[in-house]
């Protein structure tokens, strides 16, 4: 279980391993509040989106998983810009936690969907 200081910010879906070939166990995301700390270091110029999270985790419009990092996850929103949201799982403590946020070149963005590193993520639609 997350520890007290988490907050849960979205939902790791069965589907996701299907599309990635990952085991990675389906259950919340979770945040903690170093991850304000780390964007700001390393990401400053997304901190005034950090609000966006939970929203790129519920409907991403790409999804992959960084080939030298086991266990983790990318998921991508287009808006004005790319927004990726890198989640790992700590398989230690059994849960899922948001390692970074930033934005990614549009370039970066083809590389990787070329390379087969990064997937389009298909909507769901509901059928009446």
């Amino acid at each position: 279980m997350p520890e007290n200081r988490l907050f849960r910010v979205g939902e790791y879906l069965e589907r996701y391993n299907e599309i990635t070939g990952q085991s990675i166990p389906p259950g919340g995301i979770y945040q903690s509040p170093g991850l304000v700390r780390h964007i700001e270091k390393r990401h400053p110029e997304n901190v005034s989106q950090i609000d966006l999270i939970p929203e790129i985790l519920a409907a991403p419009d790409y999804i992959g998983h960084n080939p030298k990092e086991t266990d983790s996850v990318e998921l991508v929103k287009v808006y004005g810009q790319n927004l990726m949201v890198c989640v790992k799982l700590d398989r230690r403590k059994g849960y899922l936690f948001v390692a970074s946020f930033f934005s990614i070149s549009q370039g970066k963005l083809k590389n990787r969907l070329n390379s087969g590193r990064l997937k389009r993520l298909e909507k769901k639609t509901k059928i009446d």
